[in-house]
């Protein structure tokens, strides 16, 4: 399989790498759209159920169209990950480090990693809190549902944009770390 990874990175690296970085931007400014364009009209709404239906169905869309941009994402760091050669640089076969650069570089790709998956985790939660409104905004309960949305909007989806500058700006320093 790591080889299959490094020959398919090595014959198609710059497309890899382009939806790699495609994926992030739709991702994460998709987040930064709806907090800080969308959001804001929402707020202006007046009627309480019609603020929290167009909520409700706004992060719909948003996760609907960011989810397979995060499914891109996660396949293309994998690929590029070994496809690089980040842990060969790093240590022997035995698990020795070689490199003291090479093996920070490669812990970075590791917290690069890491953050994307934390922020995958986040999303998910996001969307079955989202579900969870709807059924409820269904039923007629005002308050669970801004409760579940609420929840979202304050919390969520900044700690995703704040990881997603983070992971973003690691993915820069990775790229110039050669």
């Amino acid at each position: 399989m790591k080889e299959f990874l490094i020959e398919l990175f090595a014959d198609y690296r710059t497309q890899i790498v382009f939806l790699h970085v495609l994926s992030a931007v739709v991702w994460v400014g998709g987040m930064i759209a709806m907090k800080f364009a969308a959001h804001p009209s929402f707020v202006q709404i007046e009627s309480p159920i019609h603020r929290l239906a167009r909520i409700s169905q706004a992060l719909k869309r948003l996760f609907v169209i960011v989810s397979p941009f995060v499914i891109i994402l996660i396949i293309t760091a994998v690929i590029m990950a070994v496809g690089l050669g980040f842990r060969a640089a790093a240590v022997d076969a035995n698990g020795v480090v070689i490199d003291t650069y090479a093996m920070h570089i490669y812990k970075l790709v590791h917290v690069k990693e890491s953050i994307w998956m934390i922020m995958s985790a986040n999303l998910f939660v996001m969307i079955l809190r989202r579900n969870k409104a709807q059924k409820l905004l269904d039923k007629g309960d005002m308050a669970g549902a801004k409760k579940a949305l609420e929840m979202i909007g304050k919390y969520m989806v900044p700690v995703n944009i704040i990881l997603g500058i983070i992971a973003i700006y690691l993915g820069v320093t990775l790229r110039n770390a050669y």
